[in-house]
Order: structure tokens, then C-alpha cells, then sequence
């Protein structure tokens, strides 16, 4: 199938393309250029140059799955487990408000210390102490009972990557007691409960197919999600798929591109991945359509440990300098940081996830 500039243009105009259409245009570089502008003047459009901040604290990395791309993964015994307590996340949303952030992003491994209980403890007293403050939660697949709870207590946002879309595929990266149709189940339960939800998948991932990616766009189109994360893979030494090679900056920057013109009012990180690949990775990803930064909270002395991925960049540096670093990078890429939870600009949704 011949892709043109038209191809874009029609992308841009309608949100949407053939099936056939889509996949020649993911498997081409030749338009990247054009992908790129299409989506910056589209997230403009929407939301101007705002790029929205959100405290990541990564307060556990033990986890009960074996997903055989991650670093954190149970059978990963080379991996220094850490647990962060109540007291240790209060800190860090202390440190985070004090630097303007509203939003925390309490992230983890699917730690069975952490039972409803202690998290619906957890956000309750980050509700109680920060009540202008946005709770995004993501910490896996829990049931719809678990969820509500979590709900209840204080928690708005919900972030649960599906990671690919097509099942032989997840059951590729997958161990056969994890399934893609309970993933699935778990995000539409979210949406039902009244979370503002995020998804997304890896990209470059082992035996990943341009046909994969585009069931991951099609699922989204169904899911409707007000957060996209995506990401290129990138392998882990004490992993199943150690020799297997990284996903592209090439083809993750032009998926954001694609998430952008496909999903006008989505919220799209620039990843912490995308700058670990290449030095000016999120600062590229901005320019190709995403609009939200995500650093890091968590106390340095945890930081390396929650290697999902080897050589994660910005794992040595206090909450302030995060801040400030990524401030600048934003600035240089032509866009401004914003602290603020509300501003809403979205058709759908209540708020900004």
C-alpha cells in the first residue's frame, strides 16, 4: 500500500485510517517528518505548549509476576527488593508538593504486602493531607472489588499499560498463569467504577509486528483511555529475553505521533525510556506529540532499584534536581511545564490524568 503526504493529512483530518493504510504508514520512515508536525500542531491546537507534571513515587519492586521483560520480575534473583512505607510516600508527596507537583503517581510491582488494607491506607492519608492533590495509582491487576475500594478511599487515576493487544503475542512475554483478556478486563473495570484510566504497550517488544501495533491502536480506539503511555522496550540482563534486541527511538517517536493525530485529546508521556535510548529522547518525544513528564520522587536511595530496564536514566538525583533538569529540557524543546491538576480541555473526562 503507497503511503503519501496525503496519508497524513487524511490521519490528521479524520483521526483514522484503513487498516492496510495505517500499518504501510507505521512500517515507513519517509514521513516521519511530516507525523511529527501534523502532531505537534495538533497537541498545540488542544493544549497549547502546557506540558503537565506528575510526581512518579516507585515505592515497591517485589512482584509476584514473571513478565519475561522485566527487570523486577519474580524470578529475578539478582534484584535488592526494597519497600517504601506510609510514613516514606508522605515524605516524598511532602517534598513533591513543596516543588508545585499536584499529581503522585504511586507505582509499583504487584506486591502482595501491599493488601487493600495498607493501600487504601496509604491513599486515604495522602487524600486527608493533600486534598487538592490528584492520586493516580499503578500498581497492576487487582480485582473490580480491590478497585473500588482503592476508589473509595481517595484514589482518581488508574495507569495499567495492556502492553500488546494481540494474545499470541502477550502470551509471548507473558507466563501462561497471566492472560490478555483479564488485562483487558481489569482496564474496563476501572473505566466503570468512574478512574480516569491510562494504557499503552512497549514498543519494539520480542516478536512485536507492525500488525500488532496496530491491534494495540485498535484497542485503544475501543478503550478510550484519557492517559496513552508508551515506550520502547528495553532489555534487561536477568531477563528471559537478555539477548534480545531494544526497541527503536525511530519507530516509538513516530507511534507518539500516530497516539497524537489518532487521539487529539489524550494525555502522552515522554518517557523516562525514551531518554535512557537517546539523550535528547523525551525532549524528541515532545516535539512529536506528547505532552506530560513523569519524574521521579522516590528517595536516590531506592531509585536503581526499581530497574524495570537496564541504565534508567535520572537515578541519582534528588527530587529538586529532577524537577529542575527536566524543567529545562522542556523549556529547550519549545513548550512549558505546568503544575496545576485542573484546566480542563478535554471533551471527554472530567479532568487531566
Amino acid at each position: 500500500m503507497k503511503v503519501s503526504e496525503t496519508t497524513v493529512k487524511l490521519l490528521a483530518d479524520s483521526g483514522n485510517l484503513p487498516d492496510e493504510v495505517l500499518c504501510a504508514l507505521l512500517g515507513t520512515n519517509e514521513y516521519d517528518a511530516e507525523l511529527f508536525s501534523a502532531a505537534d500542531r495538533v497537541r498545540r491546537e488542544v493544549y497549547g505548549d502546557e506540558v503537565y507534571i506528575r510526581g512518579l513515587i516507585e515505592f515497591t519492586n517485589y512482584c509476584k509476576n514473571n513478565c519475561y521483560y522485566c527487570g523486577i520480575r519474580r524470578d529475578n534473583k539478582s534484584a535488592v527488593r526494597y519497600r517504601l512505607d506510609k510514613e516514606e510516600i508522605l515524605d516524598c508527596c511532602r517534598e513533591g508538593y513543596r516543588l508545585g507537583f499536584r499529581t503522585f503517581v504511586l507505582q509499583g510491582g504487584e506486591d502482595p504486602f501491599f493488601s487493600d488494607m495498607r493501600i487504601c491506607e496509604i491513599v486515604s492519608a495522602i487524600r486527608e493531607e493533600f486534598p487538592d492533590c490528584a492520586i493516580t495509582l499503578s500498581i497492576g491487576e487487582k480485582t473490580k472489588e480491590s478497585y473500588l475500594a482503592f476508589f473509595n478511599a481517595g484514589a482518581n487515576r488508574y495507569l495499567l499499560r495492556h502492553e500488546t493487544a494481540e494474545a499470541g503475542h502477550y502470551s509471548r512475554l507473558h507466563p501462561k498463569d497471566m492472560s490478555l483478556e483479564k488485562r483487558k478486563r481489569c482496564l474496563f473495570d476501572l473505566k466503570e467504577i468512574g478512574y480516569q484510566v491510562g494504557s499503552g504497550f512497549m514498543v519494539g517488544s520480542p516478536g512485536q509486528t507492525i500488525e500488532n501495533l496496530l491491534a494495540d491502536l485498535r484497542f485503544l480506539q475501543e478503550l478510550q483511555p484519557d492517559m496513552i503511555g508508551i515506550g520502547p522496550y528495553i532489555t534487561h540482563a536477568q531477563t528471559p529475553f537478555a539477548k534480545c534486541e531494544s526497541g527503536s527511538l525511530e519507530l516509538t517517536l513516530r507511534m507518539v505521533s500516530v497516539l497524537r493525530l489518532m487521539f487529539p485529546y489524550a494525555l502522552i508521556p515522554s518517557t523516562t525510556a525514551l531518554g535512557t535510548i537517546h539523550p535528547k529522547g523525551r525532549e524528541l518525544g515532545l516535539k512529536a506529540g506528547a505532552n506530560v513528564v513523569m519524574p521521579n520522587l522516590s528517595p536516590v536511595r531506592v531509585r536503581k532499584l526499581y530497574e524495570l530496564y537496564e541504565n534508567k536514566i535520572c537515578t541519582g538525583e534528588e527530587a529538586a534536581q529532577c524537577r529542575g533538569c527536566l524543567e529545562r529540557r522542556v523549556e529547550s524543546a519549545g513548550y512549558h511545564i505546568v503544575t496545576a491538576v485542573g484546566n480542563v480541555k478535554k471533551p471527554h473526562s472530567a479532568d487531566k490524568i
